[in-house]
């Protein structure tokens, strides 16, 4: 398109100065108009270097693009580490994921950056060399020849072979009945247990065309797609945030608690009506704030606990409760070790339930319950991984949870993932 033909020729020109033959850090930013068409989504999916990722905030106002990486971390302690080390402007962002266990992560410094915030748009080229800027240079140049013209993205168009699920509907049903039975001897409060669907088809899934399907119909969610490479992503639309953080204020929040969503106003809030009255979504709720006020509470002035409101998505409704407060210090390495995984997605105690999970659950949760966002000194934003896929070649994991308290009954928690699930399945098996 011509926005992004116009931007990338304003960063040839920068490249096309002289750089030193020693270390640093540079990088360019070319305004970005945004008087046309221009999808980053669908630029992404035409280029055939990786990685690439993709993340809208949930509300809209934020949203970025990254492609290639100048550096890679694996963990979001050592991506922090780079930052403050090599003296990062304030906005430079490191881009990614963090597993389910938050040792893990999978973060890249974008070659190109493209940022819309509010109605400003840029795109940014990022130089690094820990020996020489002058060959970074070069490398930027070579690399931006292979870049292709945006195409649209294509529609979904596999057809189903078979479907798995990971634990079966019976072995799930005993799992529920298994931990309210520890849950009643005393081990732990509550734990999240999920389930795996596999769905293999006839060619293979673009996860590109996925997740502009779910951002098509799935409002109020960050939306989010990390490509590895070309064969496999990993993808979802969530509605829950972990943490955002400007400067050393924090916001985040306990969604738990979950209720079917309805297409039509007045049974949709009908339902809204019974989750916000309900005694055990109400306890599975305050469980998650009370362990997130703890976590935080010897590290951050007063916490603000807002009240709790519905969350109305296409296939179910939650519970959420915002927390808000100044941490002493911006640390987000320390953000993440606090918070992830919540009680939403893992338990209460952390450690007892997941044990648990480790113990019963019949698959890696890898990427899902984990974190997908970015760090930057300024302001750093994650989302929880939730309501999301992995996608390899013709085979796509769908990943669901249920939180489990005393009083949760099995054949309704396989009903809630059943709907948690169909926010991408649907998707996929539309005719």
């Amino acid at each position: 398109m011509y926005s992004i033909s116009i931007a990338l020729e304003g960063l040839c020109h920068f490249l096309a100065q002289d750089f030193p033959a020693s270390p640093g850090m540079r990088h360019a930013d070319v305004s970005f108009p945004l008087n046309d068409a221009f999808d980053p989504l669908a630029w992404l999916g035409s280029q055939i270097c990786f990685p690439q990722f993709y993340w809208q905030q949930r509300n809209g106002d934020e949203e970025l693009a990254a492609l290639g990486a100048v550096e890679q971390f694996a963990s979001l302690s050592a991506a922090q580490h780079f930052l403050t080390a090599h003296t990062a402007t304030d906005d430079t962002r490191i881009c990614g994921l963090n597993a389910f266990h938050p040792e893990q992560s999978s973060l890249f410094l974008p070659r190109l950056l493209w940022l819309r915030a509010g109605g400003v748009a840029t795109l940014r080229l990022n130089l690094w060399s820990d020996s020489s800027l002058q060959e970074d240079a070069q490398r930027a140049r070579d690399w931006l020849q292979q870049l292709r013209d945006s195409q649209p993205i294509a529609a979904l168009s596999a057809n189903l072979l078979r479907e798995t699920q990971l634990p079966a509907k019976p072995e799930w049903l005993d799992l529920i009945s298994q931990a309210t039975d520890t849950i009643a001897r005393g081990a732990f409060e509550k734990v999240v247990l999920a389930r795996a669907t596999d769905l293999h088809f006839d060619r293979p899934v673009n996860a590109v065309s996925l997740m502009a399907a779910s951002r098509r119909l799935n409002h109020n969610c960050y939306h989010f797609c990390m490509m590895f490479d070309a064969e496999n992503a990993f993808t979802g639309s969530s509605p829950e945030r972990l943490w955002r953080r400007r400067g050393t204020h924090l916001r985040t929040e306990a969604l738990a608690g979950t209720v079917a969503s309805h297409s039509e106003d007045t049974q949709a809030q009908q339902l809204g009506d019974w989750l916000l009255n309900d005694d055990k979504n109400q306890r599975e709720n305050m469980l998650v704030v009370e362990d997130i006020c703890q976590r935080l509470q010897h590290h951050a002035q007063a916490l603000e606990v807002l009240p709790p409101q519905v969350v109305r998505l296409r296939k179910v409704q939650h519970l959420r409760r915002c927390i808000w407060t100044e941490l002493s210090i911006a640390d987000d390495a320390q953000c993440l070790q606090w918070l992830q995984p919540t009680a939403a997605v893992a338990g209460l105690p952390r450690q007892s339930a997941h044990q648990f999970i480790q113990h019963v659950e019949p698959f890696d949760r890898e990427w899902y319950a984990g974190s997908a966002g970015y760090l930057s000194l300024a302001q750093t934003e994650f989302c929880v991984s939730l309501r999301c896929a992995r996608v390899g070649d013709s085979a796509v994991r769908l990943y669901a949870g249920a939180g489990i308290v005393s009083g949760s009954v099995p054949e309704e928690e396989w009903q809630e993932i059943e709907n948690k699930a169909a926010g991408l399945r649907t998707l996929l098996l539309r005719d």
